[in-house]
């Protein structure tokens, strides 16, 4: 297939496997322990990136494409918080997975200039698909570092002896 020009796409590709790294040695307890009540656990964070995925960046993308100048809102996590507290961290990341993989698809395939699409974000103003592609991928790379400081915290922050003292983590 030939190269039509997005952004970010390798990236997008990437991120279901650095998570999966991250996550290879949780249990389901480690998945869903919270660091404190306003923060996301692992499996909050898995829930809300399954949601955004299809929710939120491919519903934007095919409007993109579908419409003329779309109106964007801001998508709001803290209306979807409830959604988020019981979920299932499996089901949720191969349900991230499989949409990831569906979307990486289409996007692949959409034509050479899609990117320079324009639509009218309610607070940010005009921004274009290859604009959007880039922020989907800052969104990505956000959820990583917060698992990752999760992991941190939760699996081998406890067994660092002495060591942990020296260690300032934000999960």
């Amino acid at each position: 297939m030939e190269d039509n020009g997005l952004p970010c796409l390798e990236m997008l590709e990437a991120v279901p496997a650095i998570l999966r790294g991250l996550m290879c040695e949780l249990s389901e307890e480690d998945a869903r322990w919270k660091p404190a009540p306003d923060r996301f656990s692992v499996a909050e964070a898995l829930a809300h990136l399954s949601h955004a995925e299809g929710h939120c960046f491919r519903m934007r993308v095919d409007r993109f494409m579908r419409e003329e100048r779309p109106e964007f809102e801001p998508d709001d996590a803290q209306l979807h918080l409830e959604r988020l507290r019981d979920a299932d961290p499996e089901e949720e990341f191969a349900h991230f997975e499989e949409q990831r993989d569906t979307n990486l698809e289409y996007l692949r395939a959409l034509p050479a200039g899609a990117g320079r699409r324009v639509a009218v974000h309610k607070t940010a103003g005009e921004i274009t698909l290859a604009e959007m592609l880039n922020v989907w991928a800052l969104h990505d790379l956000g959820h990583i570092r917060q698992v990752a400081e999760l992991v941190r915290a939760r699996k081998y922050l406890p067994g660092a002896g002495p060591f942990g003292k020296e260690y300032e983590l934000k999960p």
